[in-house]
């Protein structure tokens, strides 16, 4: 990584760092570098894990943990291993899954654990919720903002000048591999979407909007849609869309199941249909702005599954079975995934 990489010698049989790595920066191999410095192993956490590709995670898990290892020697990379966590959007159910996941890859050896980071802003709270760990904080070397960088790389259709701009700020082998991706079909998407999230948020300037979503379960399937429009574009969803003055949650819900997917009934079959419902508020489960849901799961039981079609700026409209979604995460809208998980049940 750099010249400094070995000179302390390891006090921890682990070493711990936590984030989404989007993009791998020099401030992130900052903690990289103290954590190889205090431990004979270092597991890297990367958060935001399995889900769709968005303006705030244009990189899959994987993407990144090559990102993250182009920098390495071949000897720091045998020292490297990976635990790649989901954004359930509770704080609770993560920080188990941390834990659960470390346990799991730590559980031959010896020794402390030590979690490596720095108190970036309020974002960076999550280091706090391991006491069992010893912690050594790392200071800040390069004052480096990873949305910044994204938002530089995404930016324009010339990611060449866009990759000089990053040069400073990331490994030589980073800058190599975002300019080999950059011919990916990946980030001609990303940088469209990249300009209509900016474009929204210009005329979305409101703290906070509303929507509602209609999850309709039959005969063990779920009716999902295929977005079109430039966010989120082929990833299925929730039927759902924003609720109109004067309208209440519960009728947005249904308005938008039928404009999406045709789906019609009673109003007394869908009000004994009606099992549960929750609100979804976290504050990042959108890139597009503040935006809070309440989700509605309506199950027909065991009938014959009803004609439906893609229809509004839906592409398609799908029944599919339950038992899928578990290898459907990282195609799932947004935080759609957690909605599904919640009411059917969708993580592995």
């Amino acid at each position: 990584m750099n010249q400094h990489t070995h000179t302390a010698a390891a006090t921890s049989s682990t070493a711990i760092i936590i984030g989404r790595w989007q993009i791998w920066h020099k401030g992130h191999e900052t903690l990289l570098t103290a954590a190889l410095n205090v431990a004979a192993q270092v597991i890297v956490v990367i958060g935001s894990a399995f889900k769709a590709r968005n303006m705030h995670n244009p990189f899959n898990a994987e993407e990144r943990q090559v990102m993250i290892l182009a920098g390495l020697s071949a000897q720091e990379r045998q020292r490297v291993r990976f635990l790649p966590v989901r954004d359930y959007y509770d704080d609770l159910r993560w920080n188990a899954a941390v834990r659960a996941g470390i346990d799991a890859l730590t559980q031959s050896r010896d020794g402390p654990i030590t979690l490596v980071g720095f108190k970036k802003d309020h974002t960076s709270y999550y280091l706090d919720h391991f006491p069992q760990w010893q912690r050594h904080d790392v200071a800040q070397e390069f004052d480096i903002d990873a949305t910044a960088l994204r938002n530089v790389f995404f930016d324009g259709t010339a990611p060449d000048a866009r990759l000089a701009v990053l040069q400073p700020y990331v490994n030589p082998a980073v800058l190599d591999y975002l300019q080999a991706w950059s011919h990916l079909g990946a980030y001609a998407e990303r940088v469209r979407e990249h300009q209509t999230v900016i474009a929204y948020r210009k005329r979305w300037t409101a703290d906070c909007y509303l929507t509602a979503d209609a999850l309709l379960q039959a005969n063990g399937h779920v009716l999902l849609v295929r977005r079109g429009g430039e966010v989120g574009y082929g990833q299925w969803a929730v039927p759902g869309g924003f609720v109109d003055k004067n309208e209440r949650f519960y009728s947005a819900a249904v308005r938008e199941l039928e404009e999406e997917t045709g789906f019609r009934a009673f109003d007394s079959t869908m009000r004994q249909a009606l099992k549960n419902s929750a609100v979804f508020d976290h504050p990042q489960r959108s890139p597009r702005a503040r935006i809070v849901t309440q989700a509605f799961h309506f199950d027909l039981g065991a009938v014959r599954l009803p004609e439906v079609k893609g229809a509004d700026d839906a592409l398609e409209a799908r029944w599919i079975p339950v038992a899928d979604l578990a290898h459907m995460e990282d195609q799932l809208f947004e935080d759609h995934a957690a909605i599904l998980d919640r009411f059917v049940g969708v993580y592995r």
